[in-house]
């Protein structure tokens, strides 16, 4: 049987692309953002269509994503893998532009949203003893980067040391848990940064390696936990 995986932020950049990389890989894919018509677009470019779940909604609503876990565990019988990738950042990003309602609003996203995703999915996972967890954390989730800003940095470290009390903590009920730390990726998300020059965006990482990075870890046999990948472009 096909096994499950449950992508948030999935109607554009690294999550769509994931969906598309885990449907050419037999997976059944779920797929959660906010806009619905985004994700239709996203669901009829897979290679199978009839195995896509649209499921709209923001991370930061707890009970909404609790239900959604127990719809994707009720529509797939299982959910093997989740591509905690929802994520965000903002124009204000130094302390001399320090901006209370943004910087909220990222950290409601960024942790708090991430944390509701792995809570929903926790109850089944440990049921059925066996669960992958993959977190879009970033470079600014290891390395301090000016670029990247204050709220958004510290969001990353904080996702990159919430995966790695996963694997301490829920290694015994058989899940494992991952976070993906790229430097540049070329997504929407990467053009909106303050100065970025658009003509560099080929030699970014692109969002299917990602994809291909998040799949790589999903199909790892269950006795082996990959911590933590680190991406960068080639310096030229």
């Amino acid at each position: 049987m096909p096994k499950t995986v449950w992508i948030t932020g999935a109607g554009s950049g690294i999550g769509a692309a994931m969906a598309k990389t885990f449907s050419v890989a037999g997976y059944r894919v779920a797929l959660t953002a906010r806009r619905q018509d985004t994700l239709e677009e996203v669901a009829a470019s897979l290679a199978d269509p009839d195995s896509a779940l649209i499921l709209p909604g923001d991370v930061t609503d707890r009970d909404g994503m609790g239900e959604a876990a127990k719809a994707i565990a009720a529509w797939s019988g299982d959910l093997g893998v989740v591509c905690n990738n929802a994520g965000m950042n903002i124009p204000r990003r130094t302390w001399a532009e320090l901006d209370w309602e943004s910087w909220d609003r990222l950290l409601a996203v960024n942790i708090t949203g991430a944390l509701n995703v792995i809570a929903a999915c926790l109850p089944i996972m440990r049921a059925q003893k066996d669960g992958v967890m993959i977190h879009t954390s970033s470079w600014a989730g290891r390395f301090h980067s000016p670029v990247s800003g204050v709220a958004y940095g510290a969001s990353k470290h904080a996702l990159s040391d919430i995966s790695l009390s996963l694997n301490d903590e829920e290694g015994k009920n058989g899940i494992r848990s991952t976070a993906l730390c790229p430097a540049e990726v070329a997504t929407p998300l990467l053009a909106q940064r303050p100065g970025f020059d658009a003509s560099k965006m080929p030699a970014m990482i692109q969002p299917e390696d990602m994809a291909k990075a998040a799949l790589f870890v999903a199909e790892m046999q269950p006795g082996v936990s990959v911590p933590e990948i680190l991406l960068a472009p080639v310096r030229r």
